[in-house]
């Protein structure tokens, strides 16, 4: 190859072979992720299967699960899959795990069967960070990210696509029954034969839709917020920033400190806005710091006077913009925001320097 770097012999045997130790450095974050997990009380936590039984097929420790769990996070490596592939091909994970590789099943029974104990893990690196002096700092930022489900947009309901969706069988039925009849003038022969139980075939699957759609009606207009998802049931049909899409899915409510940038709480959602989450985020946040004061930043989809009230009493100073709901400015009109008040004259002046003063109250 000339004068380039050669690498070595794939078949080139060693006598003295290199140890893990010898591929991850001693930066590597994977040392404090071992480092943590060794610390922890995972039965004190509430994880299952810490103690082995005397009989059956050794199983893992959850520590080993656990390590695996928070790389992956780290490294936003969030399927049991890739997990899987990463613990059989990834030098630092071989590293963190002792070269064990659990398989996808088993990962994925893991974040299952372990959801209220990883919850408290999180809440021991808050206060691990609280200890280290990294949240000190009184001020967060609050936001929400909507999160893909399992379930398919196909088997998730609202009224509106249940209309549609009875609609279009409907209509395909109707077109059907028309073939049907167009059958039926013409002279009787082997392919028309076929055609017409080929037809009467669809007109029965179709209406067996039409009863499984109908029942899923029911069921649909039974439930709080008149929506249903047949594959995960709590997930929700929601809007995303892209004009006419969406996503099934969830509305993850993350408070992030703003100084080290460190997750302080986190609460899952169902609900497509974010109007109602910004009281309860402020107040788990102040909890979580332990912060009697507590600085909140927003967007301005949190924008809820309930809410900003809500926090004022509990102590937390709120800056999220107002968002612009007047139609003024459509209407070729002067918004609330482009007069000027006056606090000498008691006065508003318009974009236009004429001066309106406080003349009388009227109550209706």
């Amino acid at each position: 190859m000339g004068r380039f770097v050669e690498g070595a012999d794939r078949s080139q045997v060693t006598l003295l072979p290199e140890c893990l130790d010898d591929w991850v450095g001693d930066d590597n974050p994977v040392h404090v992720i071992d480092a943590f997990v060794e610390a922890l009380d995972l039965g004190g936590l509430g994880f299952d299967r810490i103690a082995a039984k005397a009989t059956g097929r050794p199983s893992y420790h959850p520590s080993v699960l656990l390590k695996l769990y928070i790389y992956g996070y780290l490294n936003r490596v969030q399927s049991s899959r890739r997990l899987e592939r990463e613990a059989g091909r990834n030098v630092e994970v071989m590293w963190l795990l002792g070269r064990l590789a659990p398989d996808h099943k088993t990962i994925a029974d893991f974040r299952k069967d372990n959801g209220a104990a990883i919850r408290k893990v999180c809440a021991r690196f808050v206060a691990l960070c609280r200890t280290m002096g990294l949240l000190q700092g009184a001020k967060v930022a609050v936001d929400g990210s909507k999160f893909k489900a399992v379930n398919n947009r196909d088997q998730n309901f609202t009224q509106a696509k249940m209309a549609r969706r009875m609609a279009q069988v409907e209509e395909s039925v109707d077109r059907y029954l028309r073939q049907l009849d167009s059958a039926d003038r013409q002279e009787p022969s082997e392919a028309i034969a076929i055609k017409t139980a080929r037809l009467k075939e669809k007109v029965v699957r179709l209406r067996q839709e039409m009863d499984r759609l109908a029942a899923l009606d029911g069921l649909m207009r039974q439930t709080p917020n008149h929506q249903i998802s047949l594959t995960d049931p709590d997930s929700r049909s929601m809007a995303t920033s892209g004009r006419g899409s969406g996503v099934v899915g969830y509305n993850v409510q993350v408070a992030v400190e703003t100084e080290h940038h460190l997750i302080v709480t986190h609460e899952v959602t169902n609900i497509g806005n974010d109007r109602a989450q910004l009281a309860p985020m402020a107040k788990a946040a102040q909890q979580t710091l332990g912060a009697e004061g507590l600085h909140v930043i927003a967007d301005r989809g949190y924008f809820d006077g309930d809410q900003i009230r809500e926090c004022v009493e509990a102590g937390v100073t709120v800056t999220l913009p107002k968002p612009q709901t007047s139609g003024a400015k459509a209407d070729g009109r002067f918004g609330k925001q482009d007069f000027v008040y006056l606090s000498d004259q008691d006065a508003y002046r318009c974009p236009a320097s004429a001066v309106l003063s406080y003349h009388f109250s009227c109550r209706s």
